[in-house]
């Protein structure tokens, strides 16, 4: 068994952009007490994902450049390597990324290539796709909506060799939703279950992460290469969710045998 362990910093959505960057760090050190080796956050949890109810500040070139050089400090602190959900400035434009930081310094960005409607104004869609490698694992990463409403998103990095998949997600509750007790309850919206089929469809794991947010109907969850859950973080509960992940099983067979390049 070729095993690894990660964490999913499913943490309550942050009152300031310094408070992401402490947040960050205090959940960093949080993983390296638990032995975790790669850690993932959720969309643009630095500054903090600008939807249209949060009053997050302009976005800072300086301010961003700042605040992943204090995280990787953390990074560098516990030996670990931290996926970070944040966002970057390219000739002018802003981009919802992951910065991949390892305990060496930054290892490189994914940005969001699939924009949904509502971000519009918002972010800019991004271009290409990678794959990353850290203690013997090689990962992908795709970003909220594109991850569940774009098979080839997490297809893309599977067929490159990838056995995870991190999935980062924004994704709070609206008035009158259904409020799920139980991942992928059958009452709820399809976003659980594309985590499922994503992975199966694959056989690779899928690692979604999403703020703690009250009434939410996702929470933060590991799924397996065979499309089964391994573990998830209660609905609205902040914390680090922990797993402990078998990386023989994740074979990237299914995706191999697709026929369509993307």
């Amino acid at each position: 068994m070729r095993g690894i362990r990660i964490a999913l910093a499913n943490l309550p959505f942050p009152e300031s952009p310094a408070a992401a960057v402490s947040g960050a760090c205090e959940a960093i050190a949080a993983a390296a007490r638990e032995r975790v080796q790669i850690i993932c956050f959720p969309e643009c949890y630095v500054p903090g994902y600008r939807a249209v109810d949060k009053a997050v500040p302009p976005p800072d070139a300086a301010w961003l450049a700042a605040a992943t050089t204090t995280i990787a400090s953390a990074a560098a602190r516990a030996r670990l390597t931290v996926v970070l959900g944040t966002e970057r400035l390219d000739s002018g434009r802003l981009l919802a990324s992951a910065v991949v930081i390892g305990p060496d310094g930054v290892i490189g960005v994914q940005d969001k290539v699939q924009i949904d409607p509502s971000e519009e104004g918002l972010y800019a869609a991004g271009e290409g796709r990678r794959v990353f490698d850290a203690d013997g694992m090689t990962f992908g990463v795709t970003i909220c909506h594109e991850g569940w409403r774009y098979p080839e998103t997490v297809r893309w990095a599977a067929r490159r060799g990838a056995q995870v998949v991190f999935h980062q997600a924004f994704h709070e509750a609206e008035p009158g939703g259904y409020r799920p007790g139980s991942f992928a309850d059958p009452a709820n919206t399809f976003h659980e279950k594309a985590v499922l089929c994503r992975a199966a469809e694959n056989t690779c794991y899928v690692a979604t992460v999403n703020y703690a947010c009250e009434g939410s109907p996702t929470t933060s969850a590991v799924a397996r290469p065979d499309g089964t859950l391994q573990c998830y973080q209660p609905y609205g509960v902040a914390g680090v969710l922990v797993a402990d992940l078998d990386l023989d099983l994740a074979t990237g067979l299914l995706a191999s045998r697709c026929r369509y390049e993307y």
